[in-house]
């Protein structure tokens, strides 16, 4: 069940001039399905990267970052579901060079130009010949307008696709940004079963956009949590194909902060829809410490509440059990916290002060919020200025049940 997840209608989701996008059935893992999803890029379009830190990353991530790396004109992008490619070795990685040379063969580029993604069950052999296949039908149904269709044939468990699309004026130009993920279960991610794929037609500088994508990865993917675990396959990618008119190589341009803004806030808001669409998920919460050190140790505190089982349960049952936050804000690893300088707010409910429970604290009224769809914590810990922000959910039966038969 989403938690008021927004979908925008077809007539609101732009083109991304110089993108065109296909979709296929292959079989991957069940028939009927559309699992293959083809992104052709228009020459000139610069694309950038940002991957699991996961050790076991999949085979199709360390193929993506070896093309990036080489450094060729990336042409297209091609996107399975139902097999992760993950934990399988030589054979995992020759499947996605072969996927990337049979792409590169049909459409007249050099294997390099071409960037593999696969997301789905991880330590199974990809059926790539069934890839290989479809690869023809994706092609030939490529559009510049199938961004829509797109957000449904990379999703696995989850509900509901995921797409934002705006416009703005830069420059007296009009500059289009149009993105879609997926993700569901599986996520923490630790960046640089998480995908993202954000286009503009904005032209921005390769090492510019590098830059943009590490710290865009930072304020958005890299601010979520559904269960603490990092996939083998997360990935978020940004591609500029310049079309707009609109050319920006440095962050001194005058147009740089209000470009860099939009496409944060478009991927940040795919990180959340992500979160609002976990597996099983019945609240959406927002975690804000502040008055932290520094932002690692604000960050430790977020995600020791964010990822706290006894605290999702807690949000799950609108049982306002709070003492489970104190306590994973105390295990989160710093040292020296005062907890006599520690305040906790739930909703605009002073639930704690000074370490202990408020004198006018009511248990009715932590109630109140916690039977809230959408829910902040907000947690001072009296050390400095820092504030930071993560994104979460509660923990249901339905999540226990999804991920036990997610192979079924």
């Amino acid at each position: 069940m989403a938690v008021n997840l927004y979908i925008p209608p077809e007539s609101e989701i732009h083109a991304v001039p110089g993108i065109e996008i296909g979709i296929a059935e292959a079989g991957i893992r069940k028939a009927d399905r559309k699992d293959l999803t083809v992104f052709q890029l228009a020459p000139g379009t610069l694309v950038a990267g940002v991957f699991t830190q996961n050790r076991f990353r999949a085979a199709p991530v360390q193929v993506c970052e070896s093309h990036l790396m080489a450094e060729p004109e990336i042409r297209a992008l091609v996107v399975n579901t139902g097999n992760a490619n993950a934990g399988t070795g030589d054979s995992g990685l020759q499947a996605s060079q072969d996927t990337c040379k049979a792409l590169a063969s049909l459409l007249g580029l050099n294997s390099q130009q071409i960037l593999p993604f696969s997301t789905g069950v991880i330590l199974e052999p990809l059926p790539v010949d069934r890839l290989i296949a479809a690869l023809p039908q994706a092609i030939a149904s490529s559009k510049a307008d199938n961004w829509f269709e797109a957000a449904h044939a990379i999703m696995t468990t989850d509900t509901l696709p995921k797409i934002v699309s705006r416009r703005m004026e830069l420059g007296g130009k009009t500059v289009t940004i149009t993105g879609i993920s997926k993700g569901a279960g599986m996520i923490r991610p630790n960046m640089a079963t998480m995908l993202g794929y954000l286009g503009t037609d904005a032209g921005i500088g390769p090492a510019l956009l590098k830059d943009m994508t590490r710290a865009i990865a930072n304020r958005s993917f890299n601010r979520i949590t559904v269960d603490g675990d990092t996939s083998t396959n997360d990935s978020f990618i940004i591609m500029a194909t310049g079309q707009s008119g609109l050319n920006i190589d440095s962050s001194k341009d005058p147009h740089f902060a209000a470009l860099f803004d939009a496409l944060a806030d478009a991927a940040a808001e795919l990180a959340r829809k992500i979160v609002r669409d976990a597996e099983g998920a019945t609240k959406f919460m927002t975690i804000q410490v502040e008055q932290a050190k520094d932002t690692d140790e604000a960050l430790k505190v977020a995600y020791a509440v964010a990822q706290s089982p006894l605290v999702k349960t807690a949000f799950y049952a609108s049982d306002p059990n709070l003492g489970r936050i104190l306590a994973a804000i105390g295990y989160a690893g710093i040292a020296d916290l005062e907890v006599s300088s520690v305040n906790l707010w739930l909703g605009d409910v002073l639930v704690a002060s000074n370490g202990q429970r408020h004198p006018q604290y009511q248990e009715e009224d932590g109630q109140r919020v916690m039977k809230e769809a959408e829910i902040t914590v907000r947690i001072a810990l009296g050390r400095g200025d820092v504030a930071e922000t993560v994104y979460t959910c509660d923990f249901s039966h339905e999540y226990v049940s999804i991920n036990a038969d997610y192979r079924s």
